[in-house]
């Protein structure tokens, strides 16, 4: 049985990777729908600005490594809001991985496989392991980030940073973004398996 070809109906791509609807040039491997090009607008959207973290934890090394080694300061805060930017950056890049298929995956055998092959695998891992390890997560990390906010948590540490449970929501906001990107890589898997939805 010969395989769908959505080829013709693929977008051209830029240099930058980038296809003509601002999404990951990676059509090649697997057709998009409307719902998945949603999403993943949305999640390109966070992580073009949760990219910015990076900057602001480089600005808060630098400033850091300044005031102790130059002026002698050691601030409590600066080094735990280091620690939170990295945090926030890597929790919310997972899901923004995901969309680019930058993940860590193993692709010894993968690249011999057919494209339909791949991606009955890649269905499998979504139902079983990723959609719902994220979910598990999500249900533990709800009343978890309640219950810091309920109780106001902040640092142990004298002179560290108020307001924990702002960092711990991130838990929420993650894995969130994680199950929708999984999602969206679902959708786009079994419109090349089943044709639904139906492939743009």
């Amino acid at each position: 049985m010969s395989e769908p070809s959505h080829a013709s109906q693929e977008p051209p791509f830029n240099d930058e990777g980038m296809s003509a609807d601002g999404l990951p040039a990676e059509h090649r491997m697997l057709p998009r729908t409307r719902i998945s090009n949603a999403i993943d607008h949305f999640i390109m959207r966070v992580g073009n600005v949760a990219s910015w973290i990076w900057v602001l934890l480089v600005i808060g090394i630098i400033t850091n490594v300044t005031m102790r080694y130059v002026f002698g300061r050691a601030t409590v805060w600066l080094e735990e809001l280091q620690l939170y930017l990295y945090a926030i950056g890597f929790i919310v890049g997972l899901s923004y991985a995901i969309t680019w298929n930058r993940h860590v995956r193993v692709d010894a055998l993968v690249d011999r496989w057919s494209r339909r092959a791949r991606a009955w695998i890649e269905l499998f891992g979504l139902l079983f392991l990723l959609l719902p390890f994220s979910v598990a997560i999500l249900v533990e990390a709800v009343p978890y980030a309640l219950t810091s906010f309920r109780l106001n948590e902040g640092s142990p540490a004298p002179g560290g940073l108020p307001y924990t449970w702002l960092l711990k929501s991130f838990i929420v906001w993650g894995f969130a973004l994680i199950f929708l990107a999984a999602l969206s890589r679902l959708l786009r898997c079994t419109a090349l398996l089943f044709d639904r939805p139906r492939p743009l």
